[in-house]
């Protein structure tokens, strides 16, 4: 059977688990992973397990709560994670990474900060992304694009809030 590169997504899949298996908790540095200083296969060993592991955030205890938007996760943390100069208790998650809820900066404040460009700057809405690292690697007709953002929002589910943090994407083709 002759299969083009993306029969290898499958693969990647079924090495979800074992990747998942593989995270230490113990070995977890927030900070890192939302300021972007983590990498891609650091970031999605521990999403993996954090998603597939049954009582992983009781195991860190972190506390679930209603985040007031389907497209976010939201934990309550049991101490501060002190990221970008600042302290949160609450933190996000988004398809592609982990985010900080913060109070008293505004957006594009935090954004000028960091020399994150706006993609949207409304009175009523904010997001901006700047590109942190970026390759592809080719291996046998596959290629495997990464690409890690730090990324500033708003969202209408947390008014006077800010959102900071990293994305994480692997891309096969």
């Amino acid at each position: 059977m002759r299969c083009p590169g993306r029969c290898l997504v499958p693969l990647v899949l079924l090495a979800a688990p074992a990747m998942a298996g593989d995270f230490d908790p113990a070995s977890l540095d927030l900070a890192a992973l939302i300021e972007c200083r983590s990498d891609v296969p650091g970031y999605n060993g521990f999403a993996l397990w954090l998603a597939g592991e049954p009582g992983a955030a009781k195991a860190l205890s972190w506390n679930e709560g209603p985040s007031g938007n389907p497209f976010l996760r939201q934990y309550d943390l049991p101490a501060p994670v002190h990221v970008f100069g600042r302290e949160t208790e609450t933190i996000v998650f988004t398809a592609t990474g982990p985010m900080a809820v913060l109070d008293g900066i505004a957006a594009p404040d935090l954004a000028r900060q960091f020399d994150v460009p706006a993609t949207v700057s409304t009175p009523d809405k904010f997001l901006g992304e700047k590109v942190v690292a970026e390759s592809t690697e080719e291996s046998g007709g596959v290629s495997l694009a990464t690409r890690i953002t730090l990324n500033v929002s708003t969202v209408e589910s947390h008014p006077g809030k800010t959102l900071a943090g990293c994305s994480y994407a692997l891309d096969v083709k």
